[in-house]
């Protein structure tokens, strides 16, 4: 019998285990990594436990602490299982894509979580990230995790993850796939297997969205953008992603992920999330190139109880056009491609009300962004409002613009999913597409219905 000191001492030992269904027949075994059965159902844990752990006895994390960091949910929860059995405050940061399950379950630890939004550079003090390190250095005897810059997440996984799966697979396998997120867990088991045996193939697998891919073959920054599959990709250079040991990156779009994951629940009762189908989808795509007689080696990072109102639920799915063909529709750029070039009409937060009238008459538009010195968009400004502001007597025409305007709603991407505008639509609200923070076109419904008609 084997008892545990307490929970903490849980982490890791997770199983391996050989897929069967989703792999089709004469392509290389794959095996994967069943991480979601660490204690609160993700790879995280090891990385929390090990850089806590280590940061407490070097005296950075003192009595009466609070520790605070950003997260996309899973460090997050393996942080506030440590703080629960320490007895530790705790703070977190998340972006506002992330399921509600993630947010429930960090309060159920007795953390305390800060909502922040998606859709904002990296370098913005709104984004996430930036909000957890103000939020630290505010904080008196404040720990500011910074998984995403820290050594130690590397080496978590290169004194843990790489040695288990080499203990289980006695060394003998070809690649080793994983998704990179801050870089931890591809880092540190690439560091371990370059050691060990150079001649095994390190694959990187990276969101279309995220900055990974793109910087590891150009080294230069690409924009990123939103896409809907958490807890891998990123939108910033980490110093935890060590591109040195990684072979070769891939490319996974949403779509590949969400199928892929629903297969591995429902064929191989495997009961994982959406960056699992991801690593699984690229697996699986390699061992056809592969073939018989190689194996390669991925990970699970986390548990679907996280995502059951999510990628699990068949409406969720085809409110974003996740079912049906790849790109059923198409991209919300196809759209600005498709219809006529047109100046977009945006102002100031000092503009004064009497010029937006006479952008509304003049330009026959029925609303106008609110941009700040960086053209950056703060604002939007209806119509409606600039008759009700006007008809109550909270405005005149010399009011500044900022008096009336309203955050705006019906922000979108690029490279986002056209069904993505449908919800937007269903607010009244137009699309408003941002690339790198700059306004790059207005998007309607009838642009959308025009652009579809022209296809059919």
């Amino acid at each position: 019998m084997r008892i545990f000191p307490d929970i903490l001492a849980a982490v890791g030992g997770t199983p391996l285990v050989k897929l069967n269904k989703v792999v089709p027949s004469g392509a290389a075994t794959v095996l994967v990594k069943c991480e979601y059965m660490n204690p609160t159902g993700s790879i995280k844990d090891r990385m929390a436990v090990h850089i806590l752990n280590e940061s407490e006895k070097q005296g950075l994390i003192k009595p009466g602490a609070t520790i605070v960091e950003n997260t996309s949910g899973n460090t997050g929860q393996g942080v506030a299982m440590w703080a629960a059995v320490k007895g530790y405050r705790c703070v977190f940061t998340m972006p506002d894509k992330m399921s509600l399950e993630k947010v429930n379950m960090l309060k159920a630890f007795g953390a305390e979580v800060v909502i922040t939004p998606t859709d904002v550079p990296g370098d913005s003090p709104q984004h996430y990230v930036e909000t957890a390190k103000r939020i630290a250095r505010e904080t008196p005897n404040g720990f500011y995790v910074n998984q995403y810059h820290n050594q130690l997440n590397i080496e978590a996984h290169e004194l843990s993850t790489g040695p288990e799966i080499w203990r289980d697979t006695d060394g003998k396998f070809d690649v080793y796939v994983a998704g990179a997120g801050t870089g931890g867990t591809v880092s540190g088991v690439g560091r371990f297997l370059k050691k060990k045996a150079p001649h095994i193939r390190v694959v990187g697998v990276d969101p279309i969205g995220s900055v990974h891919y793109h910087y590891f073959y150009t080294k230069t920054m690409p924009t990123p953008h939103v896409y809907k599959v958490e807890g891998v990709g990123e939108d910033i250079l980490c110093d935890a992603m060590d591109y040195s040991v990684v072979d070769e990156f891939y490319q996974v779009n949403d779509r590949e992920s969400f199928h892929m994951a629903r297969r591995l629940v429902r064929e191989e009762g495997l009961f994982c999330g959406g960056s699992s189908g991801s690593n699984v989808h690229i697996a699986v795509e390699l061992a056809k190139k592969l073939g018989a007689g190689k194996t390669i080696v991925t990970v699970l990072p986390d548990s679907a109880t996280r995502y059951t109102t999510k990628f699990l639920n068949d409406q969720w799915m085809k409110d974003y056009g996740f079912f049906g063909s790849d790109r059923d529709l198409g991209l919300v750029e196809d759209v600005l491609r498709a219809i006529p070039s047109r100046p977009i009409h945006s102002a100031a937060p000092a503009t004064q009300i009497g010029e937006i009238i006479e952008t509304f008459k003049t330009r026959g538009i029925s609303q106008v962004p609110i941009v700040d010195d960086k053209g950056n968009p703060v604002g939007m400004v209806h119509e409606v409002d600039v008759l009700r502001g006007l008809q109550s007597g909270q405005i005149t025409t010399g009011s500044p613009a900022r008096a009336v305007s309203h955050p705006i709603g019906g922000l979108i991407y690029p490279k986002a999913r056209i069904e993505e505008l449908f919800r937007i639509f269903e607010t009244d609200q137009v699309g408003v597409v941002v690339d790198n923070g700059r306004i790059v076109g207005i998007v309607s419904k009838i642009d959308v219905l025009e652009f579809m008609s022209k296809r059919r």
